[in-house]
């Protein structure tokens, strides 16, 4: 599709993110409509850790979401052919978002907010001769007229950034809680009030201060980190939630199935998933991966673009992910599944004459979500970390597609040097604890919302 001078171009992982943010969509409808399912999910957002924990897990979704709308840039036509061509580097939104740092290359390692490089050059002397001395940015910090300047420029700006954009959200919050004041709500407003203002202070503050400085420094080629970091917040966001949807479609037939039906089918969904744990983990996504990158090598037909290979390799992992890890959400619905179906309420219905099927649907299924809600953010939580691991011993993602793991993988040789170059590995390290930590605060109040044994012991945290 060509609009303007881009033509769009989606890739299979951008399909899958727009079909989530649909159901989510249908979900939340559904919820809205169903009376107990809208008391229950106020119990999480009445609590101050789930709201503000959901805040920050809507930002990375955002960020995502603004990564996957990809296009190419038409090229400038050469001759008078007529003929349209587009570059083969493919563009986000997120890229237009985040131009101040692209284009500002430096030749090798530099500090966050350094305004000389990280290791020392020949340089030649004015009156002539050769010295060694950390030479200056080519871009960071190049508006200073004199490096004595360089802190002060840093904490004026700093200043100046935040006044500005925390007086148009003191105000929105101002005009916002003037209109609460007139409805009942038992939402935490200053918690979410504080969370939304230091996240859009905070990204403000480095997207403005990215057009100086290298705010989070620059890697061994030169590329400003901060780029790489946000960039990767894609791929966190994305293995976390495909992977974990292949595995809960699994877990969920086979596990309920097992505990209900027993018998040869809870043998055989047991037998499944022993042999299964009985193999290494990363030898089976390891061996799965080799399998994806012979696949892309025999077929290069397939792949016109590095984004399209990168993104097919992707999808692959997601999936190898997900068939890999569902066997400890299966074991333990099948555990749930046997107590359940010997309770007083389900022999009733069995003795009324309805449905295995529809028991399932009314009863079981209804009383294990608390499970499945809790293991879906757990695993989340997993799938990051687990993709930072594989793509740390070269088994993840491909080496073009931005990611924590690939940013520690390249920094982990740099660990060894004195001094040490720390801000990759810081970088990578706090975005993804940030993730990780409110799926896991986000999942414990969806704990004490769902799990009837832990009925209010959410509420106000």
């Amino acid at each position: 599709m060509e609009v303007f001078d881009v033509r769009l171009h989606l890739l299979w992982s951008d399909i899958l993110i727009f079909l989530l943010v649909a159901s989510l969509c249908a979900f939340i409808v559904t919820v809205v409509r169903n009376p107990l399912a809208r008391k229950r999910w106020s119990q999480v957002f009445e609590s101050r850790i789930g709201s503000a924990s959901f805040l920050v897990i809507l930002f990375y979704v955002l960020v995502a979401l603004t990564d996957s709308v990809h296009f190419q840039k038409k090229l400038d036509q050469a001759g008078d052919s007529g003929e349209v061509h587009y570059a083969p580097e493919v563009t986000s939104l997120l890229d237009l978002a985040l131009a101040p740092m692209l284009g500002r290359d430096e030749k090798t390692y530099s500090a966050p907010f350094a305004i000389h490089s990280f290791a020392k050059e020949s340089m030649e002397l004015p009156e002539g001769g050769v010295t060694r001395d950390y030479p200056r940015l080519e871009h960071g910090g190049s508006h200073l007229d004199d490096d004595s300047q360089h802190g002060a420029d840093i904490v004026v700006k700093s200043m100046t950034v935040i006044g500005w954009t925390l007086v148009p959200v003191l105000i929105l919050i101002f005009l916002h809680h003037s209109l609460m004041k007139k409805r009942s709500s038992r939402l935490p407003w200053p918690v979410i009030y504080f969370t939304f203002s230091a996240i859009v202070v905070v990204s403000s503050w480095a997207l403005y201060m990215s057009q100086f400085y290298h705010v989070l420094g620059t890697d061994k080629v030169g590329q400003d980190v901060l780029y790489g970091a946000v960039k990767a917040v894609r791929t966190g966001v994305l293995i976390g939630t495909l992977a974990t949807l292949v595995t809960l479609p699994l877990a969920v037939l086979l596990g309920i199935s097992a505990g209900y039906f027993r018998g040869w089918i809870d043998d055989v969904v047991q037998y499944i998933y022993t042999t299964l744990n009985s193999i290494p983990g990363i030898l089976l996504i390891a061996a799965s991966v080799l399998l994806i990158d012979v696949y892309i090598e025999t077929h290069p037909e397939q792949f016109k673009l590095l984004s399209d290979r990168a993104d097919f390799k992707f999808v692959a992992l997601c999936f190898i992910l997900g068939m890999t890890s569902w066997t400890g959400l299966c074991r333990l619905l099948r555990a749930e599944t046997l107590k359940l179906s010997q309770l007083e309420y389900v022999q009733a219905a069995h003795a009324f004459g309805v449905s295995r099927w529809r028991v399932i649907m009314r009863h079981i299924l209804p009383n294990t979500t608390h499970l499945i809600l809790i293991a879906l953010v757990l695993d989340f939580s997993g799938f990051v970390l687990a993709e930072a691991v594989l793509s740390y011993i070269g088994v993840g993602v491909d080496p073009s597609m931005k990611s924590w793991g690939n940013m520690i993988n390249e920094a982990r040789a740099e660990l060894a040097r004195e001094p040490v170059v720390w801000w990759s590995v810081i970088a990578a390290f706090i975005l993804m604890f940030v993730l990780v930590l409110a799926a896991n605060l986000f999942s414990d109040r969806v704990r004490d919302a769902f799990d009837p044994r832990m009925s209010g012991s959410g509420d106000n945290k």
